[in-house]
């Protein structure tokens, strides 16, 4: 076998992931929030794109139109932003019933400092005096001046303050604030805290006594037991009955009545009452400080019923950010560029703006045209609710429409469709297929929801356990196993039957 060299000619076929195609496949899973993030940023980088916020918007200003060339407005369609606009308004002609009735002209005896008759301004005249309360458009505006909820480190520091004395308790106070979680408690040992201070584990646990006092009761707690004590001691109702209960909150979570009331010596009457304080007590009482305001969650598709009855399926607006290439500019400045860097780079920004462009129309089209066929599959959801959500994969959805799968699934991604039952995301219109006695699939999201339906109407006395809820769905036609029931159940966060039964047993279940 002899070895040589040869040249050969091959033609092949691939996929080059351009940095353009990159960046369509990256816009199109990202959500609507994240999505302006990133718009906003290109806009800083970009000077070939502008926002497109009308027909004006960004255009190079040309000459003034007089007032024969203002746009007549219809005041019975036009907003009243339009109808008090300046070029809406009427000029200072001799027949305008505005400046004959209404002058816009200042009274010559409230006319101020440089002010003569008729509200014309002197020049060179003393102006309002901003520094005693005149007008200034410096002054923040209204929404600087708005009050904001005080956090839990301003509230316990404010306490501080007051409450302890010398500039060494001081310091260890603050060093404990610094160590609370969420929750309100101590999240670093008093140990790690008098080692990091340089002073004595007693010197930290006085202070530690000291701002557990503080307001709200519970914080600066080490334990859920301990938590709950600092709060009944500032309502004056811990007593060794109470302090027994705290001791076994375990046997009080299982629910073991008997055990309770022998450990804590009381009768069944007593537990109650003091099970009833347990529970109007707050676990965490740093919850109500410091939190942030939810942000409400903005779809990006809109369904609403038809004049006919059909789904009606579009965009929502507000949600799409709507940028522009400024093609006027970039004339301008490719004209009078002269290096070949500076073309290059223009050039660059310029194809960069109009490939953005593209690809945010073209995430759109995608997004419209995945919803459409999933409403148009889940159209039974949308009349008669959850229990007729059909079984669906991205598989159906990408053959239906003729796109890969891996598109679908980015599509669907972080996306959300408001519809008459609801805000969804898109991801819970998919969902695997049971089987059924009949041959017909149920979809487990539908069969869930029938779990939590038997078992949230089951009486006290006739608690269903696992198998009798998989002999009930078999009799409605679903082919399920017990596990698969007791897995959904969990799932839901729902007890298990025994515990189920002992809970709507309890003696000291509140009424």
């Amino acid at each position: 076998m002899s070895i040589s060299q040869r040249l050969d000619l091959r033609q092949s076929q691939n996929l080059v992931m351009t940095p353009q195609l990159q960046q369509a496949i990256k816009l199109l899973q990202l959500s609507s929030m994240d999505l302006a993030a990133f718009v906003e940023t290109e806009l800083e980088q970009n000077p070939m794109l502008e926002r497109d916020e009308g027909p004006a918007a960004g255009r190079e200003e040309g000459p003034r139109s007089t007032e024969d060339d203002r746009p007549a407005i219809d005041a019975g369609k036009a907003d009243s932003a339009d109808l008090l606009s300046p070029d809406a308004m009427p000029g200072a002609s001799a027949d305008s019933p505005l400046d004959t009735d209404y002058a816009n002209t200042y009274d010559g005896d409230i006319a101020g400092p440089g002010m003569m008759e008729g509200g014309d301004y002197r020049p060179g005249s003393t102006g309002p005096d901003f520094a005693k309360g005149g007008y200034d458009e410096d002054l923040p505006g209204l929404e600087a001046t708005l009050s904001r909820e005080k956090t839990l480190t301003e509230h316990l520091e404010e306490q501080l303050q007051v409450e302890l004395d010398g500039p060494r308790e001081r310091l260890i106070g603050r060093h404990l604030i610094d160590a609370l979680d969420d929750n309100g408690r101590l999240a670093e040992p008093l140990e790690d805290i008098a080692e990091r201070l340089g002073c004595p584990l007693t010197d930290v646990e006085t202070v530690l006594a000291s701002v557990q006092k503080f307001d709200p009761p519970g914080i600066f707690a080490r334990s859920l037991q301990e938590c709950l004590r600092l709060q009944l001691e500032d309502r004056n109702r811990f007593d060794p009955a109470m302090a027994a209960l705290l001791d076994n909150l375990e046997l009080l979570a299982r629910q073991e009545v008997s055990k309770l009331l022998r450990l804590c010596g009381v009768d069944a009457e007593d537990l109650a009452e003091m099970v009833a304080e347990i529970r109007a007590l707050n676990p965490r009482p740093a919850a109500d400080y410091g939190f942030e305001p939810a942000q409400p969650v903005v779809p990006d598709v809109l369904v609403r019923v038809g004049p006919d009855g059909d789904w009606l399926v579009e965009l929502n607006q507000d949600s799409l950010p709507k940028v522009l290439v400024n093609e006027r500019y970039y004339a301008r400045v490719a004209g009078s560029a002269r290096d070949k860097s500076d073309k290059e780079f223009i050039a660059e920004r310029f194809h960069t703006a109009n490939w953005l462009v593209k690809s945010l129309q073209q995430r759109a089209t995608t997004i419209l045209k995945v919803s459409t066929e999933i409403v148009r599959q889940q159209s039974a959801f949308l009349h008669h609710g959850v229990s007729h959500l059909k079984p669906l994969i991205l598989r159906d959805i990408a053959e239906a429409i003729e796109m890969h799968e891996s598109t679908v699934s980015r599509v669907t991604s972080n996306k959300y469709m408001a519809t008459p039952r609801g805000l969804f995301e898109l991801k819970y219109f998919f969902t695997t297929a049971i089987a059924g006695m009949d041959g017909d699939t149920h979809s487990a999201e539908s069969v869930r929801h029938r779990i939590k339906t038997l078992i949230d109407a089951e009486p006290a006395d006739a608690i269903l356990s696992d198998d009798k809820l998989v002999e009930m769905l078999n009799a409605e036609g679903v082919d399920i196993a017990r596990r698969t029931v007791a897995k959904y159940r969990e799932a839901m966060r729902i007890p298990s039957s025994v515990q189920r039964r002992r809970q709507k047993k309890a003696a000291f279940q509140t009424k």
